[in-house]
């Protein structure tokens, strides 16, 4: 595997559990702004200029665009691909690719990639890159990487040095404070057959960006998440909250569960790590929303280094489809709705720790540059094998300064079925809102939330 370059600096001594690290000295963080971006991207365009240099991103809405609309015309809507991979030149293109896009090209005739022009799309608001400084020199990493301390709401390690600094910048990374959404979930089966597997009202908060100023504390709520699902019949009624601080061994996930059966709310401290999802029909894990979500403390975290790759990117026409059957073609998603383009990615190895339970043995992230989404992942078994690949579909929302990545999927390429999640097109699009009050996101209040 060839990288476009090594890490920035060697990897830190092993780690002793507790103990804290700092995370870059001041002379490499004055790098942030200039050769590096300010989120730690590498500023310049690449050798041969398919990937063009960060001019700040997309901030101007394309004409069309209704100020205050939720649904966002597609800005590079008269493009046309330069480039299209499929099985009978994927080879060529190999190690630009994850495994799980190989083996989906490999194996489905029907499957390919149509490359488009690369927009360096992303753009932050001021505080966020302002607190992204300040984090380069001050913020730490603890507990062998599973916790943070001394960090602003904004990215904490925008040099990183190891894979969990990495993935903590995933966890962090600003994508708005409160997002409200209708979505739906589908899932696919190995005979092509589409079925609706959950409608939802989603609504996401990230507590740590309401006060800019205040550093994040070991049990503060970085991210909470609260669904009512409202079909099919057999789940309506159902809903589900979840909650993630920013030291998981001081403070654990916090979940709750309502189902209208029981008529009362519990603790469900299993909607975490590898349980099966209900939300995919079990095609997915917990800690696959999202592509990755949740705590880190089952993996050992390897920062291999930066790569330019083909993902999927500025997916417009995925993100706000109104037609969601048109998306669930048999075998794979419909290349006709998937822009993919060459990016910069941070490629991080996850390993099971050998006293650690999970379904993964070994997962692969790719971290975008600009934004710190996980693009898409690969996740192996105990065999070796390669068993799931999830994509996260990235667009910028150019009104309000904030990435987002709603919708994902997840291919089991062993059962040879997928799962694609969080599609809200139809249903008005991503909507950011203000928070929601403390009653709201109240245990008690998942006993309303949802309708049967």
């Amino acid at each position: 595997m060839k990288f476009v370059h090594t890490l920035i600096a060697a990897s830190l001594a092993l780690t002793i559990a507790g103990q804290a690290h700092a995370a870059v000295s001041a002379g490499e963080a004055a790098k942030l702004g200039t050769s590096l971006s300010k989120v730690g991207a590498d500023a310049a365009a690449s050798a041969d200029g398919s990937i063009p240099a960060y001019q700040g991103g997309l901030t101007t809405p394309p004409a069309g665009f209704k100020n205050g609309d939720s649904m966002r015309p597609d800005p590079f809507a008269g493009e046309k691909p330069l480039l299209v991979i499929d099985g009978k030149n994927v080879d060529q293109y190999k190690d630009q690719l994850t495994a799980t896009t190989v083996e989906l090209a490999k194996r489905f005739p029907t499957f390919r990639i149509d490359v488009y022009p690369t927009h360096r799309s992303v753009a932050l608001p001021q505080a966020v890159l302002d607190n992204t400084l300040k984090n380069a020199a001050n913020a730490q990493s603890k507990e062998g990487g599973t916790a943070v301390d001394n960090v602003l709401p904004g990215i904490p390690f925008p040099i990183p040095k190891t894979g969990a600094e990495a993935m903590w910048n995933f966890l962090l990374r600003y994508q708005g404070v409160s997002i409200s959404a209708k979505y739906d979930s589908w899932n696919v089966d190995a005979a092509g057959k589409p079925t609706l597997s959950t409608t939802g009202q989603a609504n996401i908060s990230y507590p740590i960006y309401e006060d800019m100023n205040k550093p994040i504390g070991a049990k503060d709520t970085y991210y909470q998440m609260k669904l009512a699902y409202t079909a099919p019949a057999r789940r309506a009624g159902e809903a589900i909250m979840l909650r993630d601080a920013a030291n998981p061994l001081v403070q654990p996930r916090s979940a709750w569960q309502y189902l209208p059966g029981q008529r009362r709310v519990k603790l469900a401290p299993n909607l975490a790590y590898d349980t099966p999802n209900p939300g995919t029909s079990g095609s997915g894990t917990y800690d696959d929303v999202f592509v990755f979500n949740g705590a880190l403390d089952r993996y050992d975290w390897k920062l291999e280094g930066k790569k330019e790759m083909y993902v999927p990117y500025n997916t417009y026409e995925l993100t706000y489809a109104k037609d969601t059957k048109q998306l669930t073609t048999p075998n794979h998603l419909s290349p006709d709705f998937v822009r993919w383009e060459k990016h910069r990615v941070w490629v991080v190895e996850g390993t099971l720790k050998p006293s650690a339970r999970h379904i993964y043995h070994k997962r692969r992230f790719y971290l975008d540059e600009d934004s710190w989404v996980a693009l898409a992942s690969d996740q192996y078994d105990a065999r070796g094998q390669l068993y799931r690949g999830s994509f996260a579909f990235l667009t910028q929302s150019y009104d309000k300064q904030t990435p987002d990545a709603t919708p994902f999927m997840i291919y089991d390429l062993i059962g040879g079925t997928y799962n694609i999640n969080g599609v809200v097109g139809q249903y008005g699009g991503i909507k950011y809102i203000e928070p929601l009050t403390k009653t709201q996101w109240s245990p008690e209040s998942l006993a309303g939330a949802g309708i049967r």
